[in-house]
């Protein structure tokens, strides 16, 4: 019988492989995160401790990223089977060649958010210009950024990118080493207590701009050769955050274990976030993950508009839902703040 294990290494690798998980061999797979892992991760972490992927013949690894654009080329390319990955980033690395197919949407409503402090002169977009934005090479927002600047009437080379770590942002902003980061709204809570009125905020979607944010992607060629341990998968998964959408407390304690250097509490109002960003029309009356295709058609045309895709594909071979059980929906009344 296996033995319940868990591993964070220099690597920071994560896995589990639960006891009572039934004999034979266990599918070896890899989800690569977009990030380091914080609330909209411990739904994985969750059902890996409870042993929901080993139950299903998976032995899950889970291995964090480095940006959704990093994640998207790791699954693409087959170094990962499956990956979190925003689904604008995603149809950029589609468009370059990486083989990848989304399977449920994590962030039905776009999570990017632009931080500053107005006590530096800015009061909104139009004062980026000639500013410094502090953010990580594989930042979805930077990939996104043209498409940002047409909405706001600024011209897309107007401001400097300073490469900073996620961890750095915060301290960057504080220490004015940039004027302005790029940050999900599940943070936003950290943001006020820390800077309180100080703080200025835009949201992409107040701009017009919602494309679908972060989604489960699997690599198309293992796709094809395995739709048994991909169907499982997209069935733990989606069971998973329909769990901690009912109760988020176990969740976030088995993230707690996976993970060094989270705050409990601040992963608690992080996750009252995610649930407004994981609640739309379709999540809520389709299944939860659901991705419509008319919507996803539209934000293919906005990459196309504003990013470029090298090479044009139909967005019909880029995603399905054929996966996720339109019995499990989102919980509009759990939509959070």
């Amino acid at each position: 019988m296996p033995v319940n294990r868990f591993l964070l290494s220099t690597a920071v690798v994560a896995s589990f492989a639960c006891a009572g998980a039934p004999a034979g061999a266990q599918e070896a797979v890899t989800l690569v995160l977009n990030w380091t892992p914080t609330a909209d991760h411990a739904p994985y972490y969750y059902a890996l401790q409870e042993g929901w992927y080993a139950d299903e013949g998976l032995e899950l690894s889970i291995e964090v990223g480095r940006g959704s654009a990093a994640s998207a080329q790791q699954v693409g390319v087959g170094a990962s089977e499956f990956g979190v990955s925003d689904l604008a980033t995603a149809m950029v690395a589609r468009g370059k060649g990486a083989d990848l197919v989304a399977l449920m949407s994590v962030y039905a409503n776009t999570p990017q958010g632009f931080y500053w402090l107005k006590s530096s002169g800015i009061e909104g977009p139009k004062d980026f210009p000639e500013n410094r934005i502090g953010n990580p090479p594989g930042d979805a927002s930077r990939v996104m950024w043209p498409a940002f600047a047409q909405a706001v009437g600024i011209e897309p080379d107007s401001v400097n990118f300073v490469n900073i770590a996620p961890p750095a942002k915060m301290p960057s902003l504080k220490s004015g080493a940039v004027e302005i980061i790029s940050d999900f709204y599940n943070e936003h809570d950290l943001k006020l207590r820390e800077f309180g009125d100080d703080l200025g905020y835009v949201a992409w979607s107040e701009l017009g701009l919602n494309p679908y944010g972060n989604s489960i992607v699997v690599n198309g060629d293992f796709l094809d050769a395995n739709e048994v341990a991909v169907a499982s998968f997209v069935k733990v998964s989606q069971r998973a955050f329909a769990a901690c959408v009912e109760d988020v407390d176990p969740c976030l304690q088995a993230l707690m274990a996976g993970a060094s250097g989270l705050d409990l509490e601040v992963q608690r109002d992080q996750w009252e976030r995610i649930k407004s960003l994981m609640t739309d029309d379709f999540t809520t009356t389709e299944a939860l993950g659901w991705i419509d295709g008319a919507r996803l058609e539209s934000d293919y045309e906005l990459v196309s508009t504003y990013i470029s895709i090298d090479e044009p594909f139909e967005i019909g071979t880029m995603f399905t839902t054929r996966f996720l059980d339109t019995s499990v929906k989102m919980d509009k009344s759990k939509a959070g703040k």
